[in-house]
This record gives structure tokens, sequence and C-alpha cells, in this order.
């Protein structure tokens, strides 16, 4: 398995260097560099970014440095794929008239929220959508450093108004097929990416609302056509039994009111190819039986990993005050091998989402790329230790 590893880079790197006719603009040397979750770690390497892709990745030995290149020395570091965030919110007065705030500022709210812990795509599941668009556009005009942004609105029961969302905020609660229908739609065509339903409500002390399943289900087929996601936010079981009947793609959180998935939701879920976002941090922050909800979630990440389901890493930030990743991934790390939960922040979600040129740290991918401080492989909480973050081969962020 070495010998064909080392073949395998040394064509990559052939491949690379044939590829980036322009000479490559970046090179990050002397990292331990790990290709992928379930890849041998190439030691005291190198990786070439060119026009914003990886150009090359290898032995630092083998290769001459090109000249007019851009050298950064990761001795001691180490370097996988970009990072994502498939669970954040956008919301808050940091993030108000995104239109209009200063850039810095912008940059600056990013780094504290995402960048700094090395995300390099988010999914926003739930903001003001005006607000969020233009965020994304001054993001991708290079204006505000930041990562990829998926934007994913929010649609709710009748009569489902959350507990946590103040009274006078106006939501969406669709009450019929055609109602959703036409909502998701225009979500769609104001530049959405994906929706989000609540297919169960929390409402304090009074009982959850859980979406009518043919409400649902509109939604679903809206998005299906277009070759969209749905993401669900399930409150109870009978939220999940929601999400599994009307073909809902990922499920936002667990579920600590019910104890553990059933053998009829994982085996449903196991045939729809259901995700899972475990957004364990959450649970944390209950103000009531904060222990039990972070055991219960622990548990069902567990069985629902081993019943082969696919896990996205998430955290709800946004929504929580708690930017710092370091106890999602301890709490995950209970659950999952370190190699599973680096596969939940880069292969799991690129694959999921078909962004076919992420995940991966290879000759012709996108340079979406960490630099950690550490060996996720010897701790878990490694991931949270980012020196640098890069996307399509710019810096957003470096740790001063």
């Amino acid at each position: 398995m070495g010998r064909l590893l080392s073949i395998i880079w040394v064509f990559a790197l052939l491949a690379g260097q044939a590829h980036a006719s322009d000479g490559p603009s970046m090179m990050l040397t002397g990292a331990t560099v790990y290709a992928s979750p379930t890849a041998s770690p190439i030691a005291d390497a190198l990786v070439l970014i060119s026009g914003g892709m990886i150009t090359a990745v290898g032995k630092r030995s083998d290769v001459q440095v090109p000249i007019d290149t851009q050298v950064i020395d990761c001795t001691g570091k180490t370097v996988v794929a970009g990072f994502w965030n498939s669970h954040v919110h956008f919301t808050g007065p940091q993030w108000l008239r995104a239109d209009s705030a200063p850039a810095g500022q912008l940059t600056l709210r990013m780094q504290e929220m995402l960048t700094r812990w090395g995300f390099t795509t988010v999914w926003d599941l739930g903001s003001v959508p005006q607000n969020s668009l233009s965020l994304r556009a001054r993001v991708e005009s290079g204006e505000v450093a930041g990562p990829k942004i998926l934007l994913a609105p929010n649609f709710f029961p009748k009569g489902g108004h959350p507990i946590y969302v103040p009274a006078d905020v106006e939501v969406p609660e669709p009450g019929t097929p055609g109602e959703m229908t036409n909502l998701v739609s225009e979500a769609f065509g104001m530049g959405s990416d994906g929706v989000k339903l609540f297919t169960g409500s929390f409402r304090g002390p009074k009982p959850v609302v859980n979406m009518d399943p043919a409400v649902a289900k509109a939604a679903v087929d809206v998005a299906h056509a277009r070759g969209r996601p749905v993401f669900a936010h399930p409150q109870n079981k009978a939220g999940v039994d929601i999400v599994l009947a009307t073909h809902v793609d990922v499920m936002a959180h667990t579920v600590p009111a019910q104890h553990n998935y059933s053998e009829e939701q994982l085996s449903l879920a196991r045939a729809e190819g259901t995700a899972l976002i475990p957004t364990l941090t959450l649970w944390t922050t209950a103000p009531l039986l904060a222990s039990s909800m972070v055991d219960a979630g622990v548990l069902q990440l567990k069985t629902f990993s081993d019943n082969g389901g696919t896990i996205l890493f998430g955290t709800d930030v946004g929504f929580t005050k708690i930017v710092d990743t370091t106890l999602e991934l301890e709490l995950m790390g209970r659950a999952l091998s370190a190699s599973q939960v680096l596969a939940a922040l880069t292969t799991n979600p690129a694959g999921f989402f078909h962004a076919a040129r992420k995940g991966r740290v290879e000759v012709g991918m996108d340079a979406d790329l960490v630099v950690l401080d550490g060996d996720p492989a010897a701790d878990v909480r490694n991931l949270a230790k980012v020196g640098m973050t890069i996307r399509a081969g710019r810096i957003i962020y470096q740790k001063p």
C-alpha cells in the first residue's frame, strides 16, 4: 500500500506540474499532509497552489521550488482540506446591513465566527435572506474575506412560531402544500441553495408543533426537482418520522428528547441516505438536563454512524454564541474516530452536496486548505488549532 501511495503521489505531482503552465503562486512546505481522512499522511510534504487550485502535492525532497512563488514554511504543522460547517446562522447585530457595513468589520466577524476555525464553506440554515445574499455577494467579489456561503431559508409548521424567535418577527408558516410550493419556489428564485423545514417546532411549555407531512413533502418535491437539498429541524420522534417519510436529505440536529433512534428509523435513514448534523455543543447550553441531553446526542451520533449514515459537521453557531469548535470536536470524538470527524468536516459534505473539487488535498481540487498547529490523529481537538485558512488559494485567516 505504501508503494502504491508513493506512485500515486509522484503521478499527481507530475500531472500538477504539467497542468500549471503559468506556475504556482503559493507553496506550503514541510507539513504533514492528509490528502483525505483515510489516506496515509505524507511527512515533510509540499502543496503547490496556482489559480486557486492545487497543482501538485508530494514529498518536499522531490520537488524544486519554482521561481517567484510565495513560500510558506509549515514545518511541524498539518495540512488538511478546508472545513465545512453545515449549520450556521448569520443572525445578530454584527451581520446587519451587510450590504453597507465596512468590509474590514465583516471580515473580522467572519474570522471570529468561522474562518478562525478553518471553515471555507458553510451552510446558512436560517437568517434574513436579503441580508445574507448581500453578505455572500461581497464575499464572492473578494471584498470581504470569508467562506463560500450556501443559503437555506427556514419554513415552519402552521402555528409553530418557535419560542426562541421573538413574537414580533414574522416567520413563514405555510399551511397547505400549495402555499409551501409557492414559498419554496420564490426562495429558489431569490438565489437560495436549499431549504430548511422545521418538522418540529419548540414552543417551550406548550406542546411541540409538527409540520404536516404533506406540506413538508411539497417543499421536498420543489427542491429535489431542482437538484437542491432539504434540511430539517426535528424536535421529537414525530419530527424525525416526518423527515424520513418525506425524503428530507439532512437532519440538522440530533434529538435529545428521543433517547435514541428506533430500528425502523435507522432502517429508513439507511434506505433514504439521510445525513445527520449532530450539533452536540448546542445541548450544553440547555438550562436544565444538559448532561443527559449531551449523552443522548452522543448516543444518537454513534448509532446513526454505525448504521452507515453520513455525518456532517455543524455547530449552529450564530444561534449559539459558542464559536470555538473544540468542544464539538471533543463530543463527536466520544462517538467517532478522529478520521471520521475529519471526514464530517471535509469529504462527507463535499460528496453529499456534490462539490466534486472540494474535500481533499489532491491535484485538480480547489485550494481550500487548513493549516493546523497539531495533528488530529494525535488528538481530535487539534482540528480546532487553526494556524491558517486558505480558500481558493487566498489566505482568509492567519493566526497572529
